[in-house]
């Protein structure tokens, strides 16, 4: 959502010739490139416990952070005030740490970059504002949620449902002269569900976040979080851990790109590549896969939890090619790397918050489709296993290698999937894992998960992936 700028000068209490006078000031000791960041975010939750209302309310998160860059120095500084005596003080601090007075926070380049307005990509348009309704009207689409979940299962024992939401005001100016503004939304349900069949217990969580106002709740997200909460319950309670092994295994389209999101993904952050961290490091321009892979880093999708207008550098939202057709064509880059490596920004540099100096960060996170029918990709399997919800991994950016634990999936013995299967890790090598990759379905999905990414900072993105066939994995199970 993207108001008339004169709101977000009147939220932080600024003028155009205050912000010129701040990056001046940052600027006082020499360097190169300064920028400010303002957030005014405001928060709301409410929780429903087995139908009765457990918590609920809201805050807001008010602030700026000024960076200054100098050389290979980085300095930043942060206020929880934006008044201007506070923010001079912000301003002087930042240039005293980048200018060496005080330790350095990071290396740093030029990012002589200019990213032109885009007021006409708006890609997340609120018509129900979060914050103009009661909390208690939300209410009702709770309970719809908890009751159409225990309608369809006598196993339900408990139910769990909770809504949170935030509208983030940003205004961002630098010494280039770009001057940003926008207001960001989102909206998060998760819920979580315990089942009892005997002595046996199951439980299941399921998600959707959005970014939007309150228009994204309604019946038919009800539906689909309760169908979801449900799906698979039998196979849940029948599963047992497998015989471990290397192995083939089948990947479902969806939440399964929270392999790629980890294992490849990270590896083509540019800071980790600019530091020599990254497997991929040397990789640049080369064959690093078949020629039947496309991987993307997306942030023009409408709604999506990852998309963005303009990145928290003022760098215009991008659908980011990082490997095309098998070759490795483009890092993730923020201003920083992109002036080391010579290239413009992908609109990659994200924080958590104005507490928070930016850094490469991933968006939505996907690989394109190929051309193979999921059955039939499952059909040419003899003895693997099929996967389809992740939990808990683990990557080494340097080496590549990965380990993820499954919640659920099947075995696969001729071609069908057979056993349910639970309790199982998949360990590999991302880059291994990539030239192993044999087969790639017509059926990608972008999950409206609550993924977060928790690279130093926590930011929200979204990841997918179509049905996948990779050769050679080391499945961990008896």
């Amino acid at each position: 959502m993207i108001l008339d700028k004169k709101y977000y000068l009147e939220v932080f209490g600024v003028d155009e010739n205050l912000l010129r006078q701040l990056v001046q000031t940052a600027l006082g000791r020499g360097g190169t490139y300064s920028d400010l960041f303002f957030e005014n975010t405001s928060y709301g939750n409410l929780l429903l416990r087995d139908g009765a209302v457990s918590s609920g309310g809201s805050h807001v998160d008010f602030g700026a952070g000024v960076r200054v860059l100098e050389g290979e120095k980085t300095g930043y500084a942060y206020s929880e005030s934006t008044s201007k005596e506070d923010l001079m003080a912000c301003a002087r601090a930042a240039s005293a740490i980048a200018s060496g007075s005080v330790a350095v926070v990071e290396n740093a380049t030029r990012p002589a970059f200019r990213g032109a307005p885009n007021p006409a990509a708006d890609r997340y348009p609120v018509k129900d504002n979060w914050f103009r309704r009661e909390m208690s009207s939300y209410l009702p689409f709770l309970r719809d949620v908890d009751s159409d979940i225990r309608a369809r299962d006598t196993r339900v024992e408990k139910v769990t449902v909770m809504l949170s939401f935030q509208m983030s005001d940003i205004l961002m100016y630098n010494s280039l002269g770009e001057l940003k503004w926008e207001t960001r939304p989102m909206g998060s349900v998760n819920v979580s569900v315990v089942f009892r069949q005997g002595e046996k217990i199951q439980n299941n969580s399921v998600s959707r976040s959005f970014r939007c106002g309150a228009e994204m709740l309604g019946p038919s997200l009800a539906k689909e979080l309760a169908d979801a909460a449900v799906r698979g319950l039998d196979a849940r309670f029948e599963a047992s851990r497998p015989k471990g092994g290397r192995m083939s295994v089948v990947m479902g389209a969806g939440a399964s790109g929270i392999l790629l999101h980890e294992a490849m993904g990270h590896a083509f952050e540019a800071d980790f590549n600019r530091k020599g961290i990254s497997i991929f490091a040397d990789k640049m321009g080369k064959k690093i896969c078949p020629d039947n892979i496309t991987i993307v880093d997306d942030a023009t999708i409408p709604g999506n939890r990852g998309a963005l207008n303009f990145d928290d550098e003022g760098v215009p939202g991008q659908h980011t090619v990082m490997v095309e057709r098998g070759v490795l064509t483009s890092y993730l880059h923020d201003r920083i790397s992109a002036a080391h490596y010579g290239v413009a920004p992908t609109g990659n540099g994200r924080r958590e918050s104005f507490r928070y100096a930016p850094i490469p960060r991933m968006r939505a996170t996907y690989m394109d489709p190929g051309d193979a029918n999921p059955d039939d990709i499952i059909a040419s399997v003899k003895n693997g296993i099929y996967v389809d919800e992740f939990a808990n991994g683990q990557v080494k950016i340097g080496e590549g290698d990965f380990t993820f634990y499954v919640k659920a999936g099947f075995l696969i013995e001729n071609g069908r999937l057979t056993m349910p299967v639970k309790d199982i890790n998949i360990i590999g090598n991302g880059p291994e894992a990539l030239k192993d990759l044999v087969a790639v379905g017509n059926d990608l999905e972008i999950t409206p998960l609550t993924w977060v990414c928790g690279k130093e900072q926590s930011v929200p993105v979204s990841c997918g992936i179509p049905t996948v066939l990779v050769n050679n994995l080391t499945v961990g199970g008896e």
